[in-house]
C-alpha cells in the first residue's frame, strides 16, 4: 500500500511518466500497482533481418503482429524482441567498422514504432534486445569491433542508439531495452584477476565460452555500461537490462559472483548512469537437472538481490520435468518479477510449440495477488 501511495503521489508531480513501467525496490510498478511481466521471447521472425532496410512491412509485420495477438489473447503482457544480433543487417556500418546510421534504407525507426504501437493496442509491452553474444557467426566482426574499440562503440551510440532511443521514448508499447543477450557465450572463462568483477575463474567448466572464448569481462562490462548510460541519457524514464545465460554470472551465492552489479559496470565503463534496472536470468536444465543456482530451484529472495529478477528464458523440454504451467506458477509464486518462455518461433520439441507455451502464459493470466498481470497500456 505504501509503495502504491508513493507512486501515485509521484504521478501527481509528473503525470506524463506515471503510467510507464518502473521499478520500486525489487519489483515492477505500473500506474501505482505492482505488476508481473508474463510473456514470451519472439525472439525473431528472420534472424537479424526483421527491422530496417525495408524488411519489416509485409511478411515480417504480418507474422509478428499475429504473435502479439496470440500473446495478448493468452493473457500475456510482454514480449522480448531481438534487433541487431551481431550486426549483419543493422545498424549501418562503413568499411572501417564504424556505425554511420540506424540502417541504410532509413526505415528502422518507423518499423520499430509500428511494432510498438501495434503491441500497445493489444496491451503488450515490448522489450528490445540489441545484441546477441550467444553465437559467433559470419557477421560477428561488426559486433567484435564495438566490443573492443571504444571509438566504434561511440559511433554506434551517437549515430544509431541515441537517435533510436529518442525516437521511441515514451511510446506506451515500449517496456525497456536490453543491451545484449548472453555475452557469456563468447566470454573467456577461467581468467584470473585480483578484482572479482573481472575474475572468471569461478566460471571454469561452467559452460561459458561455448561459442568462442573471445572477451574478458572488462570489455563486456564497458560495452554494457556505455550503452546503458546512453539509453538513460536519451530517455531518463526507460528501463535497461541484459540477459545472463545462467545465474552463475549474476549472483553472489554459492561461490559465484554478480558481474553485472552497479559497482562492476561503473568500474568497467566509468559511467554512473550505465547500470541495470532489473536482472534477467535464463535457465535450462542439463542432463535432466537444474543446476544449484537455477531460479527454478529457489525463491527470488534466496539471491539477496535489490532489483527485480525476470526469468528471461526457459522451456518445458529443458525444465527438469516441470510442466510449462508449473514453471510459470513457480516464477509468479516465489517472488520473481517476470517470466518469458523460449521461444515463439522455436518449436524445438512438441513440448515447446507456441500453442503449448500459451498454455503456460494463461496459467497466471488472471493473477494479481503477487503482482497484476492484466493491465492496460
Amino acid at each position: 500500500m505504501a509503495v502504491s501511495l508513493l507512486v501515485l503521489l509521484a504521478c501527481g508531480i509528473a503525470a506524463v511518466q506515471c503510467d510507464r513501467l518502473s521499478v520500486q525496490g525489487n519489483h515492477f510498478v505500473k500506474g501505482g500497482q505492482k505488476v508481473f511481466l508474463s510473456g514470451a521471447n519472439l525472439a525473431w521472425v528472420q534472424y537479424a533481418y526483421d527491422f530496417g532496410n525495408n524488411l519489416y512491412k509485409g511478411r515480417v509485420q504480418g507474422i509478428l503482429e499475429g504473435y502479439i495477438r496470440d500473446l495478448s489473447k493468452a493473457g500475456g503482457n510482454s514480449m522480448r524482441v531481438w534487433i541487431h544480433m551481431e550486426g549483419a543487417n543493422t545498424p549501418e556500418f562503413d568499411s572501417s567498422g564504424h556505425v554511420i546510421g540506424m540502417d541504410k534504407g532509413g526505415t528502422m525507426l518507423a518499423d520499430l514504432k509500428s511494432m510498438l504501437n501495434y503491441a500497445a493496442s493489444h496491451n503488450v509491452l515490448i522489450f528490445l534486445c540489441l545484441w546477441n553474444g550467444a553465437v559467433n557467426q559470419g557477421s560477428h566482426a561488426h559486433l567484435d569491433g564495438l566490443i573492443r574499440d571504444t571509438n566504434k562503440l561511440q559511433s554506434y551510440i551517437n549515430k544509431a542508439l541515441i537517435p533510436m532511443v529518442k525516437g521511441l521514448a515514451g511510446l506506451p508499447g515500449l517496456g525497456g531495452w536490453e543491451v545484449i543477450n548472453e555475452p557469456e557465450g563468447v566470454l573467456l572463462p577461467d581468467v584470473a584477476n585480483s578484482d572479482p568483477c573481472f575474475d572468471t575463474t569461478h566460471l571454469k567448466n561452467s559452460g561459458a565460452g561455448w561459442a568462442g572464448k573471445l572477451y574478458k569481462y572488462d570489455d563486456f562490462l564497458r560495452f554494457i555500461n556505455w550503452q546503458a548510460a546512453a539509453i538513460k541519457s536519451a530517455d531518463a524514464h526507460t528501463l535497461v537490462t541484459m540477459g545472463s545465460w545462467n545465474a552463475k554470472s549474476n549472483v553472489n551465492i554459492k561461490g559465484y559472483y554478480n558481474h553485472y552489479s552497479d559497482a562492476c559496470l561503473i568500474k568497467a565503463g566509468g559511467k554512473k548512469q550505465g547500470v541495470l534496472d532489473f536482472f534477467q536470468i535464463h535457465s535450462y536444465d542439463w542432463q535432466g537437472k537444474f543446476d544449484e543456482v537455477s531460479p527454478f530451484t529457489m525463491a527470488a529472495s534466496a539471491y539477496h538481490m535489490d532489483k527485480p529478477i525476470v526469468i528471461g528464458e526457459f522451456r518445458e523440454s529443458q525444465g527438469a520435468g516441470m510442466t510449462i504451467q508449473e514453471m510459470f506458477n513457480h516464477a509468479y509464486n516465489t517472488g520473481y518479477s517476470g517470466a518469458w518462455t523460449w521461444a515463439i518461433t522455436d518449436d524445438w520439441t512438441p513440448k515447446d510449440t507456441w500453442a503449448h507455451q500459451q498454455v503456460g502464459i494463461t496459467t497466471v493470466a488472471n493473477r494479481h495477488d503477487h503482482g497484476l498481470v492484466k493491465f492496460t497500456l
